[in-house]
This record gives structure tokens, C-alpha cells and sequence, in this order.
């Protein structure tokens, strides 16, 4: 009897990429979509292999690294491994150290070739300015496997789209993913996915595939994608068009998941609008949690919305577990409050810091973003804000403005800055203060950091 074998699956190869910066911390960072797209390909009948270039936990790293780990905490976060690498041509003059973020190019190899052949690789993007190592990564794939495509999917694809050509993929995806690899993979296999997610659903989706990290201290929860808001500055509206919520139900059962399954006890938020509509999700999710009085620290490094907060909300914050409190103001003066989407007033800061010191929080829990070197700002206006949040009570974080593609304040950008960010991504690096001038220079930026970390 002739006995015939069902043909091999296909394996897809995903890889988060490495990190090219002069400076970069690991705030609970996670490649929250490359592993959605993970579970997405195994629900399809893929073979899915990951290879997370930034992971700390990777054990070829730890075995051949030979200097000291980075330091990290046990919530999470911490440092990534880093290397001194030369500085891109365009970036040669900044007095500055630049550095390869994550494991090394030979753990790197190594990793790739202790893996089976894929039929297919997918490699996501962040930051515009951070394409360097995306470049360096697929360079790297396709030494190691030659022939095999390479496709190049992320946020540095959606917004810089004619640049990330340049990149060596074979094809580009832009916008979310699974809609978009559903169709390349049916042009490329004749495959028909029977498993596709309703985009309009989030809780359609499958569970990100969490199983293919090493030892994860801290997982990223999504509530919601896109931002009912359309600050100048933010680029959310540009990547997720429309603003869709899950049911804080399914929300709460996932967090109650991955804490029975892996042990999670710490988990970060990135939505651009989890208080926005508190009664939608923050209200029950919060409830929940304070019922169920589980052991769980969350984090919110991205920034919450401050005009949700009330003494209601505060402490269900408080007592739900809520640590790593940010919230977005950008600045206290009322003109660019407006100007920039008018989201916040200084108002809303006052009665909010109240709130959250009456629940419990102590003004050094409570961390303020000031946006500085916007388009034509004066660093009198980030001084000003800096003395505003501390009459208030909580603690002025100061996060560069780094000019997005195509988002409101992109025109005043390219006007004002002296780099030609438009055609090189490199100069959209916050960490140089893209649109510096001589009432914001890097002298006075010093100084206003200076002042925002005095006690």
C-alpha cells in the first residue's frame, strides 16, 4: 500500500530587529504585533519560528556574552545588552556615542543557524529613524538565507514607505498586518487563509504567541488600537485610522491567563486611550481587578489621558495595582494646548494630581510629559512647564519632540528644522532636537533637564 504523506507546513521566520540609537531603554517594550501575527500564522496551519534580536533573556547571549549583563528589575524593565557601533554619515558630527541595541551579530547568526530553512521571513519596524538596524537585520537574514523573501511590515514601513524600498525586503507591507500578509501569502502560495480576524473585532484576534519568549517578567495587554483624539504631534491616527475597543472582559480574562499559565505578575499598557470613555473600559477593567485582588502590578509608560481623572477613578488605579503612572500634558501654555489638539488644560493637571495624591500616589509616582523642541518653542515656555507640574505636585518627565511623517506638525517641521528630515529618517531622531533653533538650543535643553530632575 502506497502511503502518502500530507506535505510539510510552511515556516514563517519573525523577527523583531535591532535597535540603532544613541540612546535606548527597554520601558516594558515587547514586538506586541509581530506576536499577534505569530498566532495569527499558527492558527493557519504555519510553522512559526521568532527570533527577538533585543531579548535580554536570550540564552546564546548570556552564555557568550562576555562583559556584565544589563541591568534590569524585576517588573520588567531595564537595559538592553548595547555595543559602540560607528555612526551613520548623516549622524557623524553629533557628539554622541551610537550603539547597536540587543544581542550580538554573532549570537545573532548563530540563533538564525540553529534554526530550520523558512520558507518565508517577516521582520517588523519602530521607530523611522531606528532603520539602520532593520537594514543591518535583513542584510543579515539573507547572508544566512539566501533565496528566502523577506518582508518588512511596522511603523517605519506605514510611514516612511518610498525610504524602507531602500531597506533590501523583498516586499513591504504597510498598515496592520494580518489583512495585508493574507494576501501576500496567497499571492506567493496560492494559500486562501480560512482564519483571518475581523479588524472591526479586536477580540476576534488570537492571544499574542507570549510562549516564544524567553522567560518574560512583564507582558504588554492591548485594550484598544487607534486614538479618538488627533493630537499634531502623534501619529496614531495615521496607523490605526479608526478607534476600536475590545470587551474589558476578555480583557481582564486574558491578564487572568497569562497569570495562571506563565506566572505574569507585572503587565504594560501602551494604548493611546485607555481612560478616553472610562465607562467603556478602565471603569469595569479596574473593578475587576480590585475585586479579584490578584498580586499584579501594571505600567503606563506611554502616557494616560489626564482629564479622565477623578477621585473615583484614582483610586481604583491605586488600588488595582497601577505603578508606573505617566500621564501626557506636553505643555502649560494654553495657545499650543490648543493648537496641538487641545486634549489637556492646566486645569485638568491641578485636579488630577489632587485625585491620584488623594488616592494614595505620592507626587515622585506621578510622571508628567513635557513635550520640548517643538516647532518654533521657546525654552522659556518647557521652563515654565516644568515649574508649573512641580507647583502641582507630581514629577515633570521632559520627552523630546521628534517629528513624525505626514502627521499636523509635520509642515512647521521640515520649515523650521535645520536637518532635511523629509528625505533622511536618521534627522527625525528625537534624541538631537530635530527642530532646534537658537531659542531651543542643546545648551538650553541641558538645563532644562537639569532643572525638571531637581527635587
Amino acid at each position: 500500500m502506497i502511503r502518502i504523506h500530507p506535505p510539510m507546513p510552511k515556516t514563517i521566520l519573525l523577527i523583531n530587529p535591532w535597535i540603532y540609537d544613541f540612546s535606548a531603554y527597554d520601558f516594558w517594550n515587547k514586538p506586541l504585533g509581530l506576536l499577534y501575527l505569530a498566532s495569527f500564522l499558527r492558527n493557519n496551519g504555519y510553522g512559526v519560528n521568532f527570533i527577538d534580536a533585543l531579548d535580554t533573556g536570550d540564552p546564546f547571549m548570556r552564555e557568550d556574552h562576555a562583559g556584565r549583563p544589563p541591568r534590569r528589575f524585576a517588573a520588567g524593565h531595564g537595559n538592553y545588552f548595547k555595543e559602540i557601533i560607528p555612526k551613520p554619515t548623516p549622524l557623524r558630527d553629533i557628539p554622541k556615542n551610537y550603539h547597536r541595541y540587543g544581542i550580538t551579530p554573532q549570537v545573532f547568526r548563530r540563533r538564525l543557524l540553529s534554526l530550520t530553512r523558512p520558507d518565508l521571513v517577516l521582520v517588523t519596524s519602530m521607530m523611522t529613524y531606528w532603520y539602520p538596524g532593520v537594514f543591518a537585520t535583513i542584510e543579515l537574514v539573507k547572508d544566512v538565507f539566501p533565496g528566502i523573501p523577506v518582508v518588512l511590515g511596522g511603523n517605519y514601513v506605514s510611514l516612511c514607505p518610498d525610504h524602507a524600498k531602500l531597506s533590501g525586503a523583498d516586499f513591504l507591507l504597510t498598515g496592520a498586518g494580518e489583512i495585508k500578509l493574507a494576501g501576500l501569502l496567497e499571492t506567493l502560495w496560492g494559500d486562501r487563509i480560512s482564519c483571518l480576524p475581523d479588524p472591526d473585532k479586536l477580540d476576534s484576534y488570537p492571544y499574542p504567541a507570549y510562549d516564544l519568549l524567553f522567560h518574560p517578567e512583564q507582558l504588554p495587554l492591548l485594550t484598544s488600537r487607534g486614538c479618538p483624539l488627533a493630537c499634531s504631534y502623534c501619529a496614531s491616527k495615521l496607523l490605526n485610522p479608526t478607534f476600536r475597543r475590545r470587551n474589558p472582559v476578555s480583557v481582564f480574562a486574558e491578564i487572568l491567563s497569562w497569570h495562571r499559565r506563565l506566572g505574569v505578575r507585572h503587565f504594560s499598557l501602551y494604548d493611546d486611550a485607555f481612560l478616553v470613555q472610562p465607562g467603556e473600559m478602565a471603569l469595569p477593567l479596574l473593578k475587576e481587578c480590585v475585586k479579584q485582588q490578584l498580586p499584579l502590578s501594571f505600567h503606563c509608560p506611554n502616557g494616560l489621558h489626564l482629564r479622565e481623572i477623578n477621585d473615583e477613578i484614582a483610586t481604583l488605579l491605586f488600588r488595582s495595582g497601577f505603578k508606573t503612572m505617566r500621564f501626557g500634558f506636553e505643555t502649560a501654555n494654553p495657545d499650543r494646548q490648543g493648537a496641538t489638539g487641545g486634549k489637556v488644560t492646566n486645569q485638568d493637571l491641578q485636579l488630577a494630581v489632587k485625585a491620584l495624591q488623594k488616592a494614595g500616589y505620592q507626587g515622585k509616582d506621578i510622571g508628567i510629559y513635557i513635550l520640548c523642541g517643538l516647532p518654533g518653542q521657546r525654552a522659556e515656555e518647557v521652563k515654565e512647564t516644568i515649574l508649573f507640574v512641580k507647583s502641582c505636585g507630581a514629577r515633570p518627565v521632559l520627552a523630546e519632540y521628534s517629528p513624525i511623517p505626514h502627521t499636523a506638525l509635520w509642515q512647521s517641521a521640515q520649515a523650521c528644522s535645520p536637518f532635511p528630515i523629509a528625505a533622511e529618517p536618521l534627522y527625525q531622531n528625537n534624541s538631537i532636537l530635530p527642530c532646534r533653533n537658537a531659542l531651543f538650543t542643546y545648551d538650553m535643553y541641558r538645563s532644562l533637564k537639569l532643572l525638571a530632575a531637581e527635587g
